[in-house]
């Protein structure tokens, strides 16, 4: 009885793949600020297609005046960072259109940025897109997938245990 009375409710947040592709381990991008983790825990999808799609419920924090990247704030409060390509930054948004505006909530699947893939590939060093939890004092344990393939709306990617 005590036990129920007294213990923690577990809460969990579990993120789909915004993306269809071959999951990479964030350690192996091909770029150090994500591999080293300096934006925070999580993984990255080498994308098949020009399609980003919301990988939860949750609200638009931040849509980068360049539309490459655009930040989330779950219910429990994880934000997460999706940076399509590597370097997309210089690109000054050719390539990329966000159907999506800051403070918009977002429901798990909605469209979030469309992108021509193959003018991101003649145009940046790498389309691996890094999905990266920038909050992570927030986390107890993050649990990723042993998938090797992502289908976006599909692939459970990440389960993220709020302490």
């Amino acid at each position: 009885m005590f036990k129920k009375l007294f213990s923690k409710k577990e809460s969990v947040e579990k993120l789909l793949a915004p993306i269809n592709g071959q999951v990479i381990n964030i350690e192996d991008v091909p770029d150090p600020v994500f591999s080293g983790k300096m934006m925070g825990d999580g993984i990255a999808i080498l994308p098949e297609e020009g399609l980003v799609v919301s990988p939860i419920d949750a609200e638009v924090i931040q849509v980068f005046h360049t539309k490459h990247a655009l930040g989330l704030r779950t219910k429990h409060g994880i934000e997460l960072l999706i940076h399509i390509g590597l370097e997309t930054v210089n690109l000054n948004g050719e390539g990329f259109e966000a159907h999506v505006t800051e403070g918009q909530h977002v429901k798990a699947g909605d469209k979030l940025v469309t992108f021509d893939i193959d003018f991101i590939k003649s145009k940046a060093p790498s389309i691996v897109t890094p999905i990266v939890i920038t909050n992570g004092e927030l986390v107890e344990k993050l649990e990723k997938t042993n998938s090797t393939q992502a289908n976006s709306k599909e692939t459970e990617i990440m389960s993220i245990y709020l302490k």
